[in-house]
């Protein structure tokens, strides 16, 4: 099963950080392959925030939408992501925010995911391998547009990329 890992040090809070990955609805306008979001239930579980969303990945001539749920858990600044339906037989993904001493902030990103289908893996699985792996950047980006830069950019401290 295909998974990426990668912790980056970024010059914004972890609050920030956590409200912009939070922030699904917005996910059309700067994720990779992300054409459409939309939120089917959003439930208070404590402190907890539980989504159920439909997303519409594209390329090119194809498009696949599925369904995750996605926990938010702003005390320990972690969102995780699971599939619910939809091309994949295992969808996850993971977001922690560890503070750092100047102000920054650890990303921790995490994603691990297995399409249904050998005709689908075959299809998208490079394209999809691709965009998986700039994420962190396209969020590091975003933030760096809604924060402002603070003097300096993101900087990969522990790389961990595991190929299929």
């Amino acid at each position: 099963m295909p998974s990426y890992q990668t912790v980056r040090h970024v010059p914004h809070s972890a609050e920030k950080m956590f409200a912009l990955v939070a922030d699904v609805e917005s996910y059309p306008h700067f994720v990779p392959l992300c054409q459409s979001l939309k939120i089917i239930s959003r439930e208070q579980i404590g402190s907890l925030d539980m989504i159920i969303a439909n997303m519409t990945v594209a390329y090119k001539f194809f498009h696949e939408t599925f369904t995750s749920q996605v926990r938010l858990n702003p005390d320990d600044f972690e969102i995780i992501a699971e599939h619910i339906d939809g091309p994949f037989t295992e969808f996850i993904n993971r977001w922690r925010f560890h503070p750092a001493g100047d102000g920054g902030t650890e990303v921790e990103f995490y994603i691990s995911y297995s399409f249904r289908s050998r005709a689908l893996r075959l299809l998208m699985g490079s394209v999809f391998d691709k965009a998986v792996r700039k994420y962190t950047a396209a969020f590091e980006q975003r933030a760096d547009e809604i924060y402002g830069t603070n003097g300096g950019g993101a900087k990969e401290v522990i790389p961990q990329d595991r190929a299929p």
